[in-house]
């Protein structure tokens, strides 16, 4: 692609805590729902477990080298809640708090900009055991640990995000089940996915107190197609589009929950946590919108392949579309991306957009020749680059592209089999490697920063 279209776009890659850090009981860290669900037999694809992940912890001296040597703009990372809270409540672990205060001083040095997201999924399990997202106090307590990393960091992190995927956090982990706490219940669903949006609510306006940063949230909305022209597809369609994308950015942008959404959860939930009140605090005013996409999804009325997820959803199905697919089995559709940046700009602008999270997993391995070939990676990330600089053509105001992942990673419940990053990561070794996909988008960014590119990697 011509490197000249990046111009004043931001571009990087992203990780999470839990998926590549690994010392989960080292320097006061306790332990949190991922560390538990994973020790559960059946919960994890092969019996994987996030002990040791990427051991970031242990390499970040050359995963901060490796992002120098990528030319990145920005590194988006999240801080691990247990790390700085083991108990989920009280003062700041130092040894915790210290690991991404350092961290961040790294990254400035190298003149990359430090992207910080407060939650990735790792709820404490002291917290946990006292009900967890289900219950209100989950969300005070979330503004509590806001406010004591964005005393250490706020003054040199310029963008926040408060929540990374509620939709997952709640209805993955407490309507299916299939993620960390493992729970299967429409009213705990329905309760964690109000109480996840209050604590962002609480949590934005605790950052406002001590940082001048940029204060945004990250959330996974998709393009939803409607598998016919019938009226009864059109429905499903919306409504699904309804817990997928209107729940949270209606509420956040809006201040007011989708009514269609409401009528189907109070089929199968209370919602009376939702109290007055509530909803301006969800909607406190933002700086910017992370967009985590990676496939579109089609939608029916009636059993056609597959469901949706999301409480009261049960009758509807998800046949799968024609097309390429990752080894996730995600269908590659680059022009749903443009599609959704220019939706979400006309229904929630203006403000400004991120891509937070995008890319690919295929099964990587070295070749003869010692070097990992993903051309189904970088191909993807072409394409959905150049989707994304579409939008913005198309008046969309982008102001920066991250990839997923910098590194192979613990992908949640499928474990290791599935390879997102641009390092390959041995995982016995724990040795890194870039894949052909790095050192394209290192030519790339060099090529936009009339750098020469051929500079050795850290690594071999």
């Amino acid at each position: 692609m011509d490197a000249a279209r990046l111009a004043g776009l931001q571009v990087g890659v992203a990780t999470s805590a839990y998926q590549i850090e690994g010392a989960v009981d080292r320097d006061g860290r306790g332990p949190s729902i991922w560390d538990i669900f994973g020790a559960q037999p059946g919960n994890i694809r092969n019996g994987d477990t996030g002990e040791h992940a990427a051991a970031h912890y242990d390499n970040v001296d050359t995963d901060i080298a490796l992002l120098e040597w990528l030319g990145v703009d920005v590194y988006r990372f999240s801080v691990a809640w247990p790390r700085i809270q083991p108990d989920g409540t009280g003062t700041a672990n130092p040894a915790g708090i210290g690991f991404y205060d350092r961290l961040v001083d790294e990254l400035l040095e190298r003149g990359i900009t430090p992207n910080a997201t407060l939650y990735h999924w790792d709820l404490p399990q002291a917290l946990q055991q006292l009900g967890g997202w289900p219950e209100r106090d989950t969300a005070e307590r979330f503004a509590e640990y806001a406010l004591i990393v964005g005393r250490v960091l706020g003054d040199r992190v310029p963008v926040w995000a408060t929540l990374n995927e509620p939709w997952v956090a709640a209805f993955i982990g407490h309507h299916t089940g299939e993620h960390a706490p493992g729970i299967r219940d429409d009213q705990a669903a329905v309760a964690a996915a109000h109480h996840l949006l209050l604590g962002h609510g609480l949590a934005a306006q605790a950052l406002r107190t001590v940082t001048t940063g940029k204060v945004g949230i990250v959330t996974n909305p998709t393009v939803v197609w409607p598998a016919s022209d019938r009226a009864e597809d059109i429905a499903a369609a919306r409504l699904v589009d309804g817990v997928r994308n209107r729940w949270w950015l209606d509420s956040v942008v809006h201040g007011a929950y989708p009514d269609d959404v409401l009528e189907v959860f109070r089929t199968v939930a209370d919602t009376s946590c939702i109290r007055d009140g509530d909803l301006e605090i969800i909607s406190t005013p933002l700086d910017w919108l992370g967009v985590n996409f990676y496939t579109p999804e089609q939608v029916a009325a009636g059993g056609r392949g597959g469901r949706p997820i999301g409480p009261g959803l049960d009758g509807l199905s998800h046949p799968p579309l024609e097309g390429k697919r990752t080894t996730m089995d995600w269908v590659i559709k680059p022009e749903a991306l443009t599609e959704l940046l220019v939706r979400l700009h006309a229904d929630y602008g203006p403000t400004e957009w991120w891509i937070t999270e995008n890319g690919a997993a295929s099964a990587d391995a070295p070749a003869a020749d010692g070097a990992v070939h993903d051309p189904v990676r970088t191909d993807y990330i072409e394409r959905h680059l150049t989707a994304a600089l579409e939008a913005r053509d198309r008046g969309v105001p982008l102001a920066g592209y991250l990839v997923w992942s910098l590194l192979d990673n613990f992908e949640w419940a499928e474990g290791y089999e599935q390879r997102f990053g641009v390092i390959y990561v041995d995982y016995q070794t724990q040795e890194r490697l870039p894949k052909d996909s790095a050192h394209w988008l290192r030519a790339l960014l060099a090529a936009r920063d009339q750098r020469d590119p051929s500079d050795r990697s850290p690594v071999r």
